[in-house]
């Protein structure tokens, strides 16, 4: 396909290039064959996705990861959402019997936005990961399934308390009094927020604080029954405690410091991710991930305007620790349909996403003229050269604004800087959420609505 008459000389020479590097995904089983010898030995990989709410990249992302389990002895999928919601599917997967499917395991993601977990795809993914598991002969060998994020205050302090009440009913006491001061919060940690900020509630740091360290102290006597299950309950117990105490932080300032909250809040990520490496690595052999998350956060955030804010993410925090262990993935699309809000805490809609704006790289993937393709390695050649002019890029979490797309959706990035393979699938569609309601049944009109022209 030529370069349409009207692009300027050097965009047909961009265009030209990238097809010629363009590994066209056709679902073929050697779709991506490239990818898998990029990473090659790299203990982390990371995928993106261009918005929350699209399916083919839930599709591919499944694909990629499936991959990587079966081949190259990937062990655990990390994903952008709660630690206790994606513990139940952990269990699930490994032959717990108190959820009986793959949908119900995923009944504990009841926080907005539920689609994002509780969707058609990743019951499908989840499903088999459980058969997966089923057919393995050593246990150590099984995958699990790990939350990276810190929005479950309550979740979490329940959690803690639980397993105390198991171990030390006392030790469970203390927790109780210490976490008193944040339980009228605990079903909307930004209510935390704004109390303290109108200084009409108790800032709970220092309680909260204590109380990670005092699960700390006491791993010891907690694991004196030894064994990996022992050890696995502590760990989950730990990080729920980790969670509460960057949760109290994230809530007390994301009101009066967007950049500091966002900070905070992939640093918790990354520390993570690193926790439960180290805790796996103790399994026996070395562990090696995989991370489901957004482009703004798998994307290293210092080739985009994001560094100009201060703000960091998990890409450039895995990337500085980590080297060429890590691996990240973009995903993009020019134009279809996606599941989201209208604002915050909104009912779930089909909405349509509007063509990609000119100057972005979406547009550029598009005058392609390939449905679906692979860039891998992103940085090579002439097409790499070119991707490192920053672009527009489009970015939609799990509210859509088409109306205000340019502020809301849109910022400047260098692709071949921010990742080291990119996806595009030009046209997508909206993922299909477990709860469909009739509003997102009936979607939005069409552009031309009700014309039709």
């Amino acid at each position: 396909m030529s370069a349409p008459a009207t692009l300027p000389l050097g965009e047909q020479t961009t265009l030209a290039a990238i097809r010629r590097a363009a590994h066209p995904l056709t679902g073929d089983r050697r779709d991506y064959d490239a990818l898998l010898a990029r990473i090659g030995d790299a203990r982390i990989v990371l995928l993106g996705e261009g918005s929350h709410g699209t399916h083919e990249f839930y599709r591919e992302r499944a694909r990629i990861t499936k991959r990587l389990i079966a081949e190259q002895g990937f062990t655990a999928v990390a994903i952008e959402g709660d630690w206790p919601d994606a513990h139940r599917v952990s269990r699930y997967i490994r032959g717990a019997r108190e959820d009986g499917d793959a949908e119900e395991a995923l009944r504990g993601f009841r926080r907005f936005p539920t689609w994002m977990w509780r969707n058609s795809d990743v019951v499908d993914l989840v499903g088999w990961l459980r058969a997966h598991n089923d057919g393995l002969h050593h246990t150590a060998r099984q995958v699990g399934f790990y939350g990276l994020d810190l929005y479950s205050l309550g979740a979490s302090m329940t959690s803690v308390i639980d397993y105390l009440d198991r171990q030390d009913p006392d030790a469970a006491n203390r927790a109780r009094v210490r976490y008193a001061c944040l339980q009228p919060y605990s079903g909307e940690g930004s209510g935390y927020g704004r109390a303290v900020l109108q200084g009409v509630g108790e800032p709970c740091r220092r309680r909260v604080m204590e109380q990670l360290v005092d699960l700390r102290r006491g791993a010891g006597e907690y694991l004196r029954h030894d064994g990996i299950a022992a050890e696995d309950e502590q760990f989950f117990a730990e990080q729920n405690a980790a969670v509460v105490a960057d949760a109290e932080e994230y809530y007390r300032t994301m009101l009066a410091d967007h950049a500091g909250s966002w900070n905070l809040r992939d640093r918790h990520m990354a520390d993570t991710l690193d926790h439960l490496l180290a805790h796996l690595d103790r399994h026996g052999g070395t562990a090696r991930i995989v991370v489901w998350a957004h482009n703004s956060h798998v994307g290293d955030a210092r080739a985009t305007e994001m560094h100009h804010r201060g703000e960091l993410n998990i890409g450039q925090l895995l990337r500085e620790r980590h080297g060429r262990d890590v691996v990240s993935v973009g995903f993009t699309t020019y134009a279809g349909t996606v599941t989201a809000a209208d604002e915050w805490g909104a009912p779930a809609q089909r909405k349509r996403v509007r063509r990609a704006l000119p100057d972005s790289v979406e547009t550029l993937m598009h005058g392609t003229g390939i449905p679906a393709f692979l860039l891998c390695p992103l940085t090579a050649g002439d097409a790499g050269h070119a991707l490192r002019e920053p672009r527009l890029e489009r970015a939609i979490g799990v509210i859509y604004r088409p109306r205000a797309e340019r502020q809301s959706h849109y910022f400047a990035a260098s692709a071949a800087q921010q990742f080291d393979a990119l996806v595009h699938i030009d046209r997508t569609r909206a993922v299909e959420p477990l709860e469909r309601t009739q509003t997102w049944d009936l979607g939005e009109p069409p552009e031309t609505y009700p014309s039709a022209l």
